[in-house]
């Protein structure tokens, strides 16, 4: 099911930000850098390359967010640098040419197992790029790695493996992926999952154990 993607963050429904915010209630630990700052600079990479109506090049906004010229002219590069990879990257050329973007659903039932208990939840989440077919999505992430081997370590540690893990689960897609561009270099990396890979099997893992924390929570 979709929707509007602008009643998104009005919803109910569990989403993957909500198990992160509870992750981060649950076990909360020292952060480092400026997560908003990494966070709002992001909105603005997504927002030219996903949602361009909501960019105001003359004034340098998202919507009401206001950027500064390096930070517009930063983004654009970053975007050119995606550009200039769907060159070289035929499946990438084509989710830019044609998937939907920002696109949510929702999942009024999803089942749940943790250590054999099965329960259920209603669960949402918003897709970068989703193709109707063959019925799978992607994500779009800016990040600090330089080389393909952060990236993949970045994809653990932010866990971007659990995202996936639970967008593959809420339509049930088979297929996953994640391309990456560096704010430090501007290179672009990629990762393809597959449902039972390992990275697939790990997000699971994850989700999973916090899916079960929040249905007990909201008992």
């Amino acid at each position: 099911m979709s929707n509007n993607p602008d009643t998104y963050y009005l919803r109910s429904e569990v989403s993957n930000s909500d198990l992160t915010a509870l992750k981060e209630l649950l076990h909360p630990r020292m952060q480092f850098g400026n997560r908003e700052e990494a966070f709002r600079f992001g909105n603005l990479v997504d927002a030219i390359i996903t949602e361009p109506a909501r960019v105001n090049y003359y004034r340098f906004t998202v919507d009401d967010t206001q950027y500064t010229d390096d930070e517009f002219r930063h983004a654009q590069e970053m975007y050119k640098a995606l550009r200039a990879e769907a060159r070289r990257d035929p499946f990438l050329d084509h989710v830019l040419r044609n998937a939907q973007t920002q696109r949510f659903m929702v999942n009024q039932s999803q089942k749940f197992e943790y250590c054999e208990f099965e329960f259920t939840l209603a669960t949402r989440c918003k897709w970068d790029w989703w193709l109707d077919a063959p019925h799978f999505g992607g994500d779009l992430k800016t990040c600090a790695a330089a080389t393909q081997k952060e990236f993949e370590d970045a994809i653990d540690t932010f866990d971007w493996d659990r995202s996936r893990a639970w967008y593959m689960d809420v339509v049930g897609s088979d297929r996953d992926f994640i391309y990456a561009i560096s704010k430090k270099n501007c290179a672009v990396f990629k990762k393809h999952i597959t449902r039972g890979d390992p990275i697939y099997r790990a997000g699971r893992e994850k989700y999973s154990y916090l899916a079960f924390q929040y249905w007990c929570l909201n008992l």
